[in-house]
């Protein structure tokens, strides 16, 4: 109600001004504004054979999100009725005066004319229908008003129409001041248009039963689908301490303010709102109606499991723990075998790091299936793919497993589990160093549309798949030198996930790895260094390793010596091969920058080794380019010739440019080193081939502004162009690197003896 207090009478739930706890006892009352809507109705079927056909049809569609909602102003509601029909909005406007400026019979007839509209044997509203409905409700809500709620809700009408002209007389004479002004001011309501403004919805009374349970599961529904169409975490919380304001024991609203508080990760908030939600649903007997005696118990245990979810999210394991322990007792003692499923699956995620957690998941999976859930099957096998995905299994087998995952979806159309898949297999083929087919599977994700209607022009879900799916998309295109393209993702990931939301980190992470990434390769380590801490809030373990990077590039070689030993230590512990491999291979480069070459071997061929185990292909091609490396420097580079051959057609074909340029960039190196004791003919040959190698490593370096890389491979070409006596080439070359190491100049280590 848009100007109707909470003191006033006529409202049933009220008496001498104190809320009943029973508020949704009565389903609907009488309010202006659906004394408006009664109007709209009446004028709707009085002026039927005079409209369009596109004029009923888009009154039509504009009535139930009227009916449904909740109470607004009246000057809004004629501007919506103005959008479909204006004639009507007029005649309704004019109805509307003439019953709040008139007499309080004036009133009584009008309600006494709505039973009319049954009347006939073609009646103009069928009783069943949803106008039917609401007007038989509004027709029994007034009869049970008694004559002081009468004259009430008749000075509430006065006190409607009375504002609204108000605020219209207000408007005109602002308008009047400037047109620049009345032009703003339309763009702005425009703008602000809609059935859920924020700022009336807080404005309004008390909601009905209906429009409460409307409001509710549309803002769930939001949340859980797309939650930058639903209310702010500030408004939505207001809006529902309205709602409990009225009806403290109204379980489902606390419910929607736990997933509310869960939005801006409050713990408390979100366990004092779960709590109560549990608390209220056994104290209403909701449960124990549909459940009889198990309602109480049931309530407990799903109220144990759930407070388990909820320290589990939050990384409190411990209370996770004694939280599950409690459901799982309560569940077995009431033999509630569907309970206990749930219970195994939190119990799973809670002990993974274990050895005997894969017999775990497995048993999970087969009571899952056993029991006919196939939700909870389905998330299983997606874990245990996951699992086996860290462990080393080969792709097919991988693929295989999710294939039966997926028939299980499509079979129960299971749509977001259907996300989720797709973007598991995005995120295994980019473990496995599978780029192409990592972008096909994201553009899949992102091109299906959604198998439930989130709300009307929606086709996709803005939930955690879609997500990861950008954040892998936008690190491709990174990798690829299209920064632009990158940035255009990130942008409208930060528009579909706003930074309170709860999927927000994914792409934080993803900004911030991508920014310290163009500023390495610019050369740039104090920008660099300074996006550290916001990797280290984000990821601890992948903050520490790109602060060993940047001490490692300041030559700070001791230090970061010792940071990558910690973190090896720690990944091993964890059991995160693909970092393990990653700081073996930076433990390498830094033996290399301190002359240790014999003392790097050893470290890259346990990273081989790993890399092989585990199936990690990339990774392992990138180990060989090292060991390629570690050869040309210990002076074979015939032998460092032969393996790169092994190495090289997977970076090229899947790798990013910052690694295809520093791959060609080695070839040409060892191409250079091998020809110093060819005949002069085939050491001509020999060093063209060298350039034409050269020039397609700048290319790629170019591509992601790499300077560093650009001088060394115009240093190096300079010096071959001399040799071959091409003096033009060499000073064009020799022009290029003196403006780049100028502006870049080198730290005492030597141009040639690194890898990028």
């Amino acid at each position: 109600m848009a100007s109707v207090h909470e003191s006033l009478y006529f409202n049933p739930m009220m008496t001498n001004g104190v809320v009943h706890a029973n508020v949704f006892g009565i389903k609907d009352w009488v309010t202006p504004y659906k004394m408006a809507l009664l109007v709209l109705i009446g004028e709707l079927s009085r002026a039927g054979p005079h409209l369009s056909l596109l004029e009923r049809r888009r009154l039509n569609r504009l009535l139930l999100p009227l009916l449904q909602g909740p109470d607004m102003t009246l000057s809004r509601l004629i501007k919506a009725i103005e959008e479909c029909c204006p004639h009507l909005a007029s005649s309704v406007q004019i109805s509307i005066k003439l019953m709040a400026e008139g007499e309080l019979k004036d009133m009584e007839q009008f309600f006494d004319d709505l039973s009319e509209a049954f009347n006939g044997t073609e009646p103009e509203v069928h009783k069943t229908s949803v106008v039917g409905l609401f007007l038989r409700h509004m027709i029994l809500a007034y009869n049970k008003l008694s004559f002081s709620q009468v004259y009430k809700l008749y000075t509430a009408l006065q006190q409607y129409f009375q504002n609204d002209e108000k605020k219209s007389g207000g408007d005109e004479s602002e308008m009047e001041l400037t047109q620049c002004e009345e032009l703003e001011g339309k763009m702005e309501r425009e703008e602000l248009d809609g059935l859920l403004r924020e700022e009336e919805i807080s404005c309004n009374g008390p909601l009905s039963q209906k429009q409460a349970e409307y409001f509710l599961s549309q803002q769930a529904s939001l949340l859980k689908n797309d939650e930058t169409q639903a209310l702010s975490p500030a408004s939505l919380q207001k809006e529902l301490n309205n709602l409990l304001k009225f009806n403290p024991d109204f379980a489902e609203a606390h419910y929607l303010s736990y997933l509310n508080s869960l939005r801006v990760q409050d713990v408390f908030s979100s366990t004092h709102s779960l709590l109560h939600y549990f608390d209220r649903l056994i104290l209403t007997g909701a449960e124990s109606k549909s459940n009889g005696d198990e309602g109480y118990g049931r309530s407990l245990r799903y109220a144990a499991l759930n407070l388990a979810a909820l320290h589990c999210r939050f990384g409190h394991y411990q209370q996770a723990e004694l939280a599950l322990q409690e459901a799982i007792r309560i569940a077995q003692e009431s033999n509630d075998h569907v309970c206990l499923q749930h219970c195994l699956s939190w119990l799973y995620i809670l002990e993974q790091k274990r050895s005997d957690s894969c017999v775990l998941l497995e048993h999970s999976v087969k009571k899952a299936v056993h029991f006919g859930l196939p939700y909870l099957a389905s998330l299983g096998i997606q874990s245990l793919v996951q699992q086996r995905a860290f462990a080393g299994k080969t792709a097919s087998k991988l693929m295989d497993a999710l294939k039966d995952s997926d028939l299980l979806h499509w079979k129960h159309s299971l749509s977001e589990l259907i996300d989720i898949s797709i973007a598991q297999k995005t995120a295994i083929w980019r473990l496995y160093g599978r780029s192409t087919m990592a972008l096909q599977q994201a553009q899949m994700l992102l091109s299906m549309n959604s198998l439930e209607a989130v709300n009307v022009g929606v086709q996709q879900n803005n939930t955690e798949s879609f997500a990861v799916v950008l954040c892998h998309l936008a690190e491709l295109h990174a990798e690829q030198g299209y920064f632009a393209a990158a940035s255009e993702i990130l942008k409208h990931l930060k528009e579909r996930f706003p930074p309170n939301g709860q999927h927000a980190q994914l792409w934080m992470l993803c900004d911030q790895k991508i920014q310290f990434d163009r500023a390495t390769n610019d050369g740039k380590y104090h920008v660099a260094d300074s996006l550290v801490a916001g990797i280290t809030a984000l990821n601890s373990t992948e903050g520490v390793y790109r602060k060993a990077i940047v001490l490692k590039a300041q030559n700070q070689m001791s230090e970061a010596h010792r940071l990558l030993q910690k973190l090896l230590t720690h990944c091993q512990k964890i059991k995160n091969t693909e970092m393990v491999i990653r700081v073996l291979l930076t433990i390498a480069e830094l033996y290399w920058r301190s002359l240790c070459h014999t003392i790097a071997l050893p470290v890259l061929l346990q990273a081989l080794a790993l890399a092989r185990e585990y199936g990690l292909q990339y990774l392992a091609s990138e180990t060989v380019l090292n060991l390629a490396f570690s050869q040309l420097i210990l002076g074979m580079p015939e032998q460092a010739l032969s393996i790169l051959h092994m190495a090289i057609e997977p970076i090229l074909a899947h790798g990013a440019v910052l690694d295809k340029g520093a791959a060609m960039f080695l070839v040409a190196k060892c191409q250079v080193a091998s020809a110093a004791s060819y005949p002069p003919q085939k050491k001509a040959e020999a060093l063209e081939s060298a350039i034409l190698n050269l020039s397609e490593a700048n290319t790629y370096f170019a591509k992601v502004d790499c300077k560093q890389q650009l001088r060394d491979v115009l240093y190096l070409q300079a010096r071959l162009f001399h040799s071959l006596g091409k003096t033009q080439e060499r000073n064009q070359c020799a022009m290029l690197f003196r403006q780049l190491d100028q502006e870049l100049p080198a730290h005492g280590v030597p141009l040639i003896n690194a890898f990028k």
